[in-house]
């Protein structure tokens, strides 16, 4: 591990030294791919360097320690010796942490789509709340959301929604969101004050870079032009703008109507089109490396039931990681990232765990 950190604090330095040079604007490209690497690197590099100073002070403690007599000074010593020790054990964990492989999507913005499942209307409520859910919690990371198309019902629920989340690492906290999200309630259309079980499914992709290389036919397309339909509101409008693709390799059809200009709505559907069949391939990928795949707290399968929400308690829980808050509300008001942090939690775990087995 030592001589890796070693290496990644020489390549550092020497992208420091590129990017001090009076040239390194001309090639943007180039520029931009070390601000990436240095950006990267950085917290490492921070970690590392206050590892090495801790372990200086444990060196000047314990020899300043042999030639002290006053026992007033040797009890602070000691105190220094001790902490200096315990940080030592945090920066190797969370050094560990930083050398882990890093998903290569994990900085992408996310296409996610939310359909409803069994449970009919009350589904579709609970698929319109939860798109909402997400849309607070994105703003409250200052996040960028465009829906891409929706399918409403007259009460205000979502037989589908499909939208961009657009920010900083979106997909490194959103793609634990991929599963099947359960309600347990009394429906409004519940006259007699049943509990009612409800299911929706999650599907986050990462949004597909130009440089990836999705071929996509002309004659494996179909495009439909047609007019935006549904209940009224935000995902409808007036003219022959929305976009209906059909991959005929795949089945996968994609739909987008939320923009009044039809390019507009065409390019959305295709990077939906794009996105669908690059997680596609990953999917088959990852199925393809089923050990890796099971070790991952984020990237199960799409049929696994990852999360219920029990309004009667008060009650959220991650079936993965046996978590559960009593923090309802502010869950479905966007509350949602210590529900993240414990499966990235869980998830680095995992992963440290199978790489000191190797």
């Amino acid at each position: 591990m030592f001589d890796r950190l070693e290496d990644l604090i020489a390549r550092f330095e020497e992208i420091m030294n590129e990017l001090n040079e009076p040239t390194v604007t001309e090639n943007q490209a180039r520029f931009r791919a070390l601000m990436k690497e240095q950006s990267d690197l950085t917290p490492l590099v921070e970690a590392y360097k206050e590892y090495k100073k801790c372990n200086e002070t444990v060196s000047d403690s314990l020899a300043l320690l042999e030639a002290e007599n006053d026992e007033e000074m040797r009890e602070m010593l000691k105190e220094e010796l001790g902490d200096a020790k315990k940080r030592i054990e945090e920066l190797e964990t969370e050094l560990k942490i930083l050398l882990l492989p890093k998903d290569p999507n994990d900085d992408k913005n996310v296409i996610v789509e939310i359909r409803a499942g069994a449970g009919g209307d009350e589904a579709a409520l609970f698929a319109a709340e939860i798109y909402r859910m997400y849309v607070h919690y994105a703003e409250g990371r200052r996040w960028r959301v465009e829906l891409a198309e929706c399918e409403e019902i007259g009460i205000g629920g979502m037989k589908s929604v499909t939208f961009t989340i657009s920010g900083q690492g979106a997909y490194s906290v959103m793609k634990y969101e991929s599963g099947v999200h359960r309600v347990q309630r009394v429906p409004e259309t519940e006259s007699g004050g049943r509990i009612h079980t409800s299911t929706i499914s999650v599907a986050v992709m990462p949004e597909v870079d130009d440089d990836i290389d999705i071929v996509i036919e002309d004659k494996d397309i179909r495009i439909d032009v047609m007019r935006a339909s549904g209940n009224g509101g935000q995902c409808v409008n007036t003219t022959d703008s929305a976009v209906r693709l059909t991959h005929y390799p795949t089945g996968i059809v994609v739909y987008s109507q939320t923009e009044k200009s039809q390019l507009q709505n065409k390019a959305k559907a295709f990077a939906l089109l794009r996105a669908k069949l690059y997680d596609m391939e990953q999917q088959q990928r990852h199925d393809a490396e089923a050990e890796m795949r099971r070790s991952q707290i984020g990237t199960g399968d799409r049929s696994e039931k990852i999360r219920t929400y029990n309004f009667p308690q008060g009650r959220v829980t991650d079936h993965r990681i046996n978590l559960t808050l009593y923090k309802l509300d502010k869950v479905m008001n966007g509350d949602i990232q210590e529900i993240i942090d414990a499966c990235i939690a869980a998830d680095q775990a995992a992963k440290l765990a199978k790489m000191n087995q190797n």
